[in-house]
C-alpha cells in the first residue's frame, strides 16, 4: 500500500478526509431521521401535513442556504472556527429539541441545528480543494461521498431502531456525535492565511430571501412567492453588480467552464432526486408493498454507492473525469431506460435497477464536482463550491415538486411500449423523459469538450494538464 508521502497526499490530510466522511455520515443522517417519525410530531401536538413538514422543510431551506454563506465566509476565516461555531449552534439546536414541550421548540431546535451543520457540505467542498493535489482529488471527493452515501443508508434503520425504544425527541441527539471530531479538526486544519474580505451581509440576505422565496413558491405554490423571488434575484444581480466586494463575484459567472459545470451539475441533481422520491410511491401503489419491505429494496443501492464511493475517486485520479462522467452517464441511462421498461416489475427488479441509478450518480457528481474545482481559483473557491452546493439543493427541491405533479397528474398509457405493467405509465414515463434527458447532456459534454475545451481544460481535460504525483 502506498503511503501518504508517495501518493502526494500529507498524513494529516489523509486524516482529515477521513474524519470528515465520518462528519458527512452523521450531517447525511441528521436530515434524515426525522422522516418516519412526522406522524408521530403530528399526532402530539395536533398539526395538520402542511404544519409538521415544516420539520423537514425549514432544516433543508436553512441548509441550502446557510452552505453558500459557510462557503462565502470560509474566503475570509480560517475554516477551523467556522466548524467550531457550526458544530456549537448543531448542539445547541439538538439540546433545545430534547428538551422541546411545545411545536415551536421543536422548529426552533430543527432551524438551530441546519444553521450549524449546513458547515458540513461547505467544508465537504472546500477541504478536498485546499488540502489534496488536483491529481488526488478525486480520492478525496470518493471518500466524502462514501460518508454521506453511508448516512443515506444508516439515517432510517437508525431513526427506526431509536424511537422503539425511547421518545423521538433523543432523535436530536444522534448527530451530535459530530462533536467529537471537532478536536481533531482543531488539530488538523491549518491556518490558512486568507484574504482581508468583507463580507457584503446585504448582498448575502438578498440571496438568503431569493431562495427562501423560491423553495416556499416550489413547496406550497403561489404567484406572490415566485414574483417576489424573482424581484430578489433582481436585487442581487443589481447587488453584485454594484458592490465594491459583492457577496460572490461576478467574475465567478464569467468563467464560462464554472457556469457551464454548474449548469450541468443542477441538471444531474435535479434528475437523480426522481429515484429516491418516485420509487417509493411506485412500489407502494403499484407493488403493493408494505413500508418496511419498500425500505429494503431501496437499501442495496445505497449501499453499493456506499461500497464503491472510493473505487470512483481512484477512477477518476487513474482515468480522469472525463472517463468517471462517460461511465456515470452510461450507467445513468441504462437505469432510467430499465426504470421505464420495468416500472411494476417485482421490487427486486426495481432494486437491481436501483444500483445501477445510485452508483451512476454518485460516480457523476464525483466528477462533476471534482472538475468543477478546477475552474476556480483559490480566493474564489470556498463561494464557488458553496453555490455548487446550495444549486445542488435546489434543483432537487425543484424537481420534487415537478416529479409529485406529475404523478397527481397521472398517465393514461405508456410512451415506452416494452413496459407491460398495469398502473406503472406515469413512472414509466418519467423514466423515459429522465433516460432522455440524460443522453442529451451527454451530447452537450461532448459538444461543448469539442467546441470549447482548449479554452477550459480545466473542466474538460483530465491527466494532460495534472501534474503527475511522484
Amino acid at each position: 500500500m502506498k503511503n501518504a508521502v508517495s501518493t502526494g497526499i500529507s498524513a494529516a490530510s489523509e486524516k482529515l478526509i477521513r474524519i470528515l466522511a465520518f462528519t458527512m455520515t452523521l450531517s447525511s443522517m441528521g436530515a434524515t431521521l426525522f422522516n418516519i417519525v412526522l406522524p408521530d410530531i403530528k399526532e402530539e401536538f395536533g398539526l395538520s401535513v402542511a404544519q409538521v413538514s415544516w420539520v423537514t422543510t425549514i432544516y433543508g431551506l436553512i441548509y441550502a442556504i446557510g452552505s453558500v454563506i459557510y462557503g462565502k465566509l470560509a474566503d475570509a476565516f480560517p475554516l477551523k472556527k467556522l466548524l467550531t461555531f457550526g458544530f456549537i449552534l448543531f448542539c445547541l439546536g439538538s439540546l433545545i429539541g430534547l428538551s422541546a414541550q411545545a411545536y415551536w421548540m421543536v422548529l426552533l431546535g430543527r432551524m438551530l441545528q441546519s444553521a450549524g451543520a449546513s458547515v458540513v457540505p461547505a467544508a465537504a467542498m472546500i477541504i478536498p480543494v485546499r488540502y489534496f493535489p488536483a491529481e488526488r482529488r478525486g480520492y478525496a471527493l470518493g471518500i466524502t461521498a462514501t460518508g454521506l452515501a453511508i448516512g443515506g443508508v444508516l439515517g432510517p434503520v437508525v431513526s427506526a431502531l431509536l424511537v422503539s425504544v425511547v421518545d423521538w425527541r433523543w432523535l436530536f441527539c444522534v448527530p451530535m456525535l459530530m462533536l467529537v471530531t471537532l478536536p481533531f479538526y482543531r488539530k488538523y486544519l491549518s491556518d490558512e492565511p486568507l484574504q482581508s474580505v468583507q463580507v457584503d451581509w446585504l448582498g448575502g440576505g438578498l440571496l438568503a430571501g431569493t431562495v427562501t422565496l423560491l423553495l416556499l413558491a416550489v413547496t406550497y405554490g403561489g404567484w406572490e412567492l415566485y414574483v417576489g423571488s424573482f424581484i430578489g434575484f433582481l436585487l442581487f444581480v443589481w447587488r453584485i453588480v454594484r458592490a465594491r466586494q459583492p457577496f460572490v463575484n461576478p467574475r465567478l459567472f464569467r468563467n464560462v467552464s464554472y457556469s457551464f459545470g454548474l449548469m450541468l451539475s443542477a441538471m444531474v441533481m435535479g434528475i437523480g432526486y426522481a429515484l429516491p422520491f418516485l420509487t417509493p410511491q411506485l412500489l407502494a401503489e403499484v407493488n403493493r408493498l408494505p413500508a418496511v419491505w419498500i425500505g429494503f429494496a431501496m437499501v442495496p443501492g445505497a449501499a453499493a454507492s456506499a461500497i464503491l464511493g472510493r473505487k470512483g475517486g481512484k477512477l477518476a485520479d487513474a482515468k480522469g473525469n472525463a472517463f468517471v462522467f462517460y461511465l456515470a452517464s452510461s450507467l445513468l441511462i441504462s437505469c432510467f431506460l430499465l426504470y421505464s421498461g420495468g416500472s411494476g416489475a417485482p421490487a427486486g427488479w426495481v432494486a437491481a435497477i436501483l444500483i445501477l441509478g445510485n452508483v451512476g450518480q454518485m460516480f457523476m457528481q464525483l466528477a462533476l464536482s471534482n472538475t468543477i474545482s478546477r475552474t476556480l481559483p483559490k480566493e474564489l473557491t470556498g463561494v464557488g463550491m458553496g453555490m455548487l452546493s446550495m444549486l445542488s439543493f435546489l434543483s432537487g427541491t425543484v424537481a420534487i415538486s415537478l416529479y409529485g405533479k406529475a404523478v397527481d397528474f397521472g398517465a393514461t398509457s405508456h410512451w415506452n411500449p416494452l413496459n407491460p405493467f398495469e398502473g406503472s405509465a406515469v413512472y414509466s414515463n418519467v423514466a423515459l423523459v429522465l433516460a432522455l434527458l440524460h443522453i442529451g447532456i451527454l451530447l452537450s459534454y461532448r459538444y461543448y469538450a469539442r467546441q470549447f475545451g482548449s479554452a477550459t481544460k480545466s473542466l474538460l481535460s483530465d491527466r494532460t494538464s495534472l501534474a503527475k504525483p511522484e
